[in-house]
């Protein structure tokens, strides 16, 4: 009985401690989505398949799940309660399920992911002299990225019907008549994303091992609950 009990509290405090990591790690990507909704709010009316605005709507909904999921886990542990401990485990698991499945739908589907996001991009340019929270963030985009079109300036031509006008942000500063910028939007807004990105998919792997090592943990803690549970009776 002492050793089962012994067991238990180690099992019980390790657990605590990778959910108490886990439930760190959720802040850390709910902050970097806040801190990239805050950078693209420039691009806030630009539809939300461009890749910015989906990544940082991602990591704002995954950051928030894992925060409360690790808080369940660390409440279940203290508390040592088996219903608190399988519904932290059943949650964890559906979560490490969903981002597997998420990892392995964009791998797959990366290139018809790209075109309907620049199908949306294009469609969107319609409405430039309509809308101007649209257009706001068109110019805003071509001016930081230095860029004009999703793909090249005869975007411009093909959505608005105006072969021989683009946007004067699509024109380099002080240059009369307009000498535009070659490189497109779309690709230059996805390489900024990939480069900031990376350090992300770092801290994201390391936090994939700790909710294997969490859900190992639960499994156990709910297995010696259950064992004690049994010498008490």
């Amino acid at each position: 009985m002492a050793v089962s009990r012994g067991c238990l509290c180690c099992v019980k405090y390790l657990m605590f401690v990778f959910n108490l990591i886990f439930w760190l790690g959720g802040c850390g990507l709910f902050g970097v989505g806040v801190w990239l909704s805050f950078t693209q709010s420039q691009f806030s009316s630009l539809p939300l398949s461009f890749p910015s605005l989906s990544a940082a709507n991602l990591l704002l909904v995954a950051g928030g799940v894992t925060m409360v999921t690790g808080f369940l886990g660390c409440l279940g542990a203290l508390k040592e309660q088996r219903c608190l401990l399988m519904t932290f485990f059943v949650i964890l698991l559906l979560l490490f399920l969903i981002e597997v499945t998420l990892i392995l739908v964009l791998s797959i589907f990366h290139k018809e992911l790209d075109e309907k996001a620049k199908h949306d991009l294009i469609k969107g340019m319609e409405d430039y002299n309509k809308n101007s929270d649209l257009k706001d963030s068109w110019d805003n985009m071509q001016r930081i990225f230095k860029c004009c079109g999703v793909s090249n300036h005869t975007d411009w031509h093909d959505s608005t019907g105006t072969p021989d006008h683009l946007p004067a942000s699509c024109c380099r500063p002080g240059t009369k008549p307009c000498h535009r910028w070659e490189e497109p939007c779309y690709e230059k807004a996805k390489n900024f994303l990939l480069s900031n990105i990376t350090s992300v998919l770092v801290f994201g792997v390391c936090l994939g091992i700790v909710q294997i090592l969490a859900l190992a943990f639960s499994m156990l803690m709910y297995c010696q609950i259950l064992r004690a549970e049994k010498y008490m009776d």
